[in-house]
């Protein structure tokens, strides 16, 4: 869920797949549509998927039960593609709807660049000299602006150092050497679409995903890095993701939860709760905004679960 979560936080619109050999909703449908409430994703399509192992009837029946329980989400107005991919049954369908219903949003590309890194990893093979290595790579998506080869950013919150005995995370400094997206290497890169950034870091700071939840733009241009968070609470009535409909209950001070803010996910401590307002002091600080919206799950039975979602306050 986490994965997922961190995964949707650069996505313009969502599919949402739904069997048609089982009863909706299923309790991991119920949470990805809660999923893509809290991220903010309204562009969405609905696919019925499995008609093929089903009769007419009971492809009716799973007709009505997703219509029925898209009411009154965000959802509601979403269209309900009926699908067989096995034997690409209205795939072609599927297409026109994507192109329709998750139009490509207009991109300010005057604003300061904002990525998020959902990958970083170390591209030089093993006993590759000294002499041919390259610098570490960073994946993600534009949020806003754009990215040119030879310009200086900066990555935070960065890494995780020592000094004097005291653990802190400090910003990484580099430059862009190369750029790579749609199969090519570009001079520019802009919004949309996945984007890899070749830089001048030591790879063993890219290596196996480590950078993971970083936020990357121009240096003095990105949000302050926090290690607390003020959130304007929402709690769900009930616990999403299990069969058993479970209430949730007001998270209780000096409890640990889980936030997915952008693709960082951290634990949480909550230092004080009141009415819908809750203070938190993260495990692993964030690069983050005010108004941002972020993910908040609890351990249950061994598996963390969404329980809800919060505003980011200043």
């Amino acid at each position: 869920m986490a994965t997922m979560l961190s995964g949707a936080a650069v996505m313009d619109g969502a599919i949402l797949v739904i069997a048609a050999d089982e009863t909706c909703p299923q309790p991991q449908t119920r949470e990805h549509l809660a999923a893509i409430e809290i991220i903010g994703i309204k562009n969405l399509v609905i696919v019925q998927n499995k008609i093929d192992i089903v009769d007419e009837k009971r492809a009716l029946e799973s007709y009505k039960e997703i219509a029925n329980f898209a009411k009154g989400s965000i959802a509601e107005k979403a269209t309900i593609i009926p699908v067989s991919a096995q034997h690409r049954v209205n795939i072609d369908v599927l297409l026109r709807a994507l192109e329709e219903r998750i139009p490509t949003p207009h991109r300010d590309l005057e604003k300061p660049p904002r990525m998020y890194v959902v990958r970083s990893f170390d591209v030089n093979k093993p006993g590759t000299s000294i002499e041919e290595l390259v610098g570490g790579v960073i994946g993600g998506s534009l949020l806003q602006g754009k990215f040119k080869c030879g310009e200086e950013i900066e990555i935070r919150p960065g890494i995780r150092v020592e000094k004097q005995g005291k653990m802190f995370y400090e910003p990484l400094f580099t430059e862009i050497a190369s750029l790579y997206t749609g199969g090519r290497t570009v001079k520019e890169v802009h919004c949309g679409g996945l984007v890899g950034i070749g830089t001048l870091l030591d790879p063993s700071l890219t290596k196996a995903d480590s950078l993971i939840g970083n936020l990357v733009g121009k240096p003095e241009t990105l949000p302050p890095t926090r290690s607390e968070l003020t959130l304007e609470t929402y709690f769900f009535e009930k616990i999403v993701g299990m069969k058993e409909l479970v209430e949730v209950e007001r998270p209780s001070k000096g409890e640990s939860l889980l936030l997915d803010v952008g693709t960082a996910i951290t634990v949480a401590n909550v230092v004080s709760i009141k009415e819908d307002t809750a203070i938190l002091q993260l495990g692993r600080p964030v690069c983050v905004e005010e108004g941002f919206m972020t993910a908040i799950s609890r351990k249950v039975a061994g598996r963390w679960r969404l329980i809800g979602y919060g505003t980011i306050k200043a």
